[in-house]
């Protein structure tokens, strides 16, 4: 009886540890970062321009912090075109990078995307560099951005 339950134990283990390993073995952790570009953009001017000016007014306009978040990214396009979104927009819309949050009007309606423009900006004129401000982003630094305050 005693060597049959050893035996039990042996084979319960022997497939959490084969379903364990072939579940790592699929699982691709690159995935789990959203989309962005490891380097700054060739030609600016060859991207979707960020919208500006007469575009940043409107029903999608509401709030103040709305139209200054556009003119931040604005100046930091190339950095930001080096960040990633944490609210997945590469999946749901085909989005390559957190400048492509606000070449559209997704940049007003998502306060992720949002608090990461403002953060981008912030960190860029502090002086830190594109990796520096991604691995901020993965840390959820951006989370402390008071939108209201901008």
């Amino acid at each position: 009886m005693k060597h049959l339950l050893k035996s039990r134990w042996a084979v319960a283990l022997a497939a959490f540890a084969l379903t364990a390993v072939s579940y790592a073995q699929w699982s691709n952790p690159a995935e789990d970062v959203p989309a962005y570009h490891a380097s700054a953009p060739l030609k600016v001017s060859a991207l979707p321009p960020i919208l500006s000016g007469s575009k940043l007014t409107g029903e999608n306009f509401q709030y103040p912090w709305q139209k200054h978040v556009y003119q931040q990214v604005a100046q930091v396009s190339s950095v930001v075109y080096q960040l990633p979104c944490n609210c997945r927009c590469d999946r749901a819309l085909g989005h390559t990078s957190l400048r492509s949050c606000f070449e559209g009007l997704h940049g007003t309606e998502c306060s992720t995307c949002a608090k990461e423009g403002v953060f981008a900006y912030q960190q860029t004129k502090l002086g830190k560099k594109p990796a520096e401000i991604r691995a901020a982003i993965a840390r959820h630094e951006y989370e402390k951005i008071d939108l209201e305050r901008q």
